[in-house]
């Protein structure tokens, strides 16, 4: 039996291990070994309590990973793949750009946890990582547009890693929610797919058809060339001058691969043939069985009306400053035939949003949707969420908020078991 040690960094609920654990196999199997959560400046991790008692204690870190690696590093294993969704606040677009502080920004900061856990390890640091961002990390920040994404590559270059990269739309491969995230993959000098890549004489083949995120996720055939170039410099250096002329699109495509700092990236379109999973195909349908706060009171349904309506109108800042404001509609109510937009983490809650989703039931009713059915949009297991470690229930803003921060389960599960067929 093959057995792959796993270190599960930012680990929120779990979505990286339930994906890893749905791609094992008899024959091989994805171990996670230790794991860290911890939420800064929450009074309860909640988050960290959710994962412990769905995994238990063992092995569970809830404490500030910056200072587990500067006071007790010994802590984290030897592994041979690192996962995470490195905390993407500072890259979200659900942050207004000059809010978007990049790779610099309180939460982008954390990115050098992962570096310094790599680096520290030195010769024993892990074979493979696999990590999730928001797609907007390819065009971070607005001022030097990719700079973020171009020290990250520089970076695992710099610490012997070949790395590949793609923006995948979960409702592309039939999956329930439209949520867009980019997967980024890296293999240390001296694996098996490094060794791989390394030989491989045609790099857009690599990315469309044989690669390990191809091989996951396939992609119709184009005649779009690769974009190559090279990242220069000392990190501090691409810091200061990659993108400096202020382009208005990023260098980075949605897909890409970067071997010892050489980029080759070219866009992409899904390709998938299977089931689609929509909205209805989730949703409870019995009304009898949905508490009543989540259905929406006569007195507050033009308020919703507003907010998810396109409007054009004048508005003054609070500094008197008068200027015209205009948006575009959201579908109201949202539609049962498509997959689901992206859960965002202000989900919660039964205050009138422009974001929240809103469905109709049978009887003509409007309702918010329940944090059970917001668990089902990212795959995870009915009511994951509601028990936290002590017994108590989790609050339903909170399990929203937590979806909102959350992944789609089974697209961890597709990238491993196809790393799995490659390892």
């Amino acid at each position: 039996m093959k057995k792959i040690r796993v270190v599960e960094l930012f680990a929120g609920v779990g979505g990286f291990r339930l994906g890893l654990d749905g791609a094992s196999k008899k024959d091989f199997i994805y171990d996670t070994i230790w794991s860290s959560q911890w939420e800064p400046g929450a009074t309860t991790q909640h988050a960290s309590q959710i994962y412990t008692r769905a995994f238990g204690f063992k092995n569970h870190s809830c404490e500030d990973i910056q200072e587990v690696i500067e006071k007790d590093f010994k802590q984290i294993p030897i592994h041979d793949l690192l996962v995470g969704g490195f905390p993407c606040q500072d890259y979200s677009v659900a942050r207004t750009l000059n809010q978007a502080k990049g790779i610099y920004g309180k939460k982008g900061v954390l990115w050098w946890s992962i570096f310094n856990i790599l680096k520290k390890q030195g010769e024993k640091a892990p074979k493979f990582l696999m990590l999730e961002n928001v797609d907007r990390l390819l065009k971070s920040p607005t001022g030097q547009r990719g700079r973020d994404f171009a020290i990250m590559l520089a970076s695992l270059a710099d610490l012997g890693y070949i790395v590949e990269w793609r923006i995948v739309n979960a409702a592309d491969y039939g999956f329930p929610q439209r949520r867009k995230r980019i997967l980024i993959m890296g293999y240390k000098k001296g694996s098996k797919v490094f060794n791989l890549l390394r030989k491989e004489k045609d790099i857009k083949n690599w990315i469309c058809k044989t690669g390990v995120i191809a091989k996951a996720f396939p992609v119709k055939n184009n005649n779009t060339r690769l974009h190559t170039f090279k990242i220069e410099g000392t990190l501090e250096k691409v810091s200061e001058i990659f993108s400096s002329d202020k382009p208005v699109k990023s260098p980075f495509e949605v897909s890409g691969v970067m071997i010892n700092r050489n980029v080759y990236t070219v866009k992409i379109d899904a390709e998938y043939k299977g089931k689609f999973t929509l909205l209805k195909d989730i949703i409870i349908h019995d009304e009898t069985k949905i508490p009543e706060e989540f259905f929406i009171k006569g007195e507050n349904k033009k308020r919703w009306e507003y907010l998810k309506g396109g409007k054009k109108e004048e508005r003054k800042s609070k500094g008197g400053f008068e200027y015209n404001y205009s948006e575009g509609p959201m579908v109201f109510p949202d539609s049962l035939d498509k997959p689901s937009r992206t859960i965002v983490t202000g989900e919660g809650g039964n205050s009138p949003s422009r974001f929240k989703h809103v469905i109709k039931t049978k009887s003509g009713k409007f309702r918010r949707l329940t944090p059970l059915e917001l668990e089902r949009l990212n795959m995870f297991p009915d009511n994951h969420t509601k028990i936290m470690q002590n017994g108590k229930i989790t609050p339903d803003v909170k399990r929203a908020f937590i979806m909102g921060n959350a992944l789609v389960v089974g697209v961890i599960e597709k990238l491993g078991k196809s790393l799995s067929d490659f390892v």
